[in-house]
């Protein structure tokens, strides 16, 4: 009995793939695990703007902002978003779990740092979490 050719590749894929997954593989990084949860934090402040606001009652830690620069002329343009998760990350380091945003702008005017920037300013704040 003859196999096709085709079915010899598969065979061989096959045997390819479970032969790697019987490896015993390390991994490492030279990425801080710290920094790592420091990055993605950001993630568990919900961001509330414009029609979308907090429902029911919450806690309101402070008030925070974000901002991004365009250090010189030839460098890319402040993002607003980026704006937006540098206040979010600011309410994470506030134990907030939500960023209400109340005004972001862009300032145009060159200053001693910056060529222009883009600012978010909001409230810091704690809702009750699901359980």
């Amino acid at each position: 009995m003859t196999f096709p050719l085709k079915y010899a590749f598969i065979a061989s894929g096959i045997a390819l793939l479970l032969s790697a997954c019987a490896s015993d593989y390390t991994f490492k990084s030279n990425l801080d695990s710290k920094a790592i949860n420091d990055y993605f934090k950001v993630g568990d402040v919900t961001l509330y703007e414009g029609s979308d606001q907090p429902k029911g009652t919450f806690e309101t830690l402070g008030l925070v902002e974000g901002e991004t620069c365009q250090e010189t002329k030839q460098d890319a343009p402040p993002q607003m978003a980026v704006a937006r998760t540098n206040a979010r990350r600011a309410a994470a380091d506030m134990g907030a779990n939500g960023f209400v945003v109340k005004s972001c702008f862009m300032i145009t005017e060159a200053d001693n740092s910056c060529f222009s920037r883009a600012l978010c300013v909001g409230q810091a704040i704690k809702t009750p979490t699901e359980k």
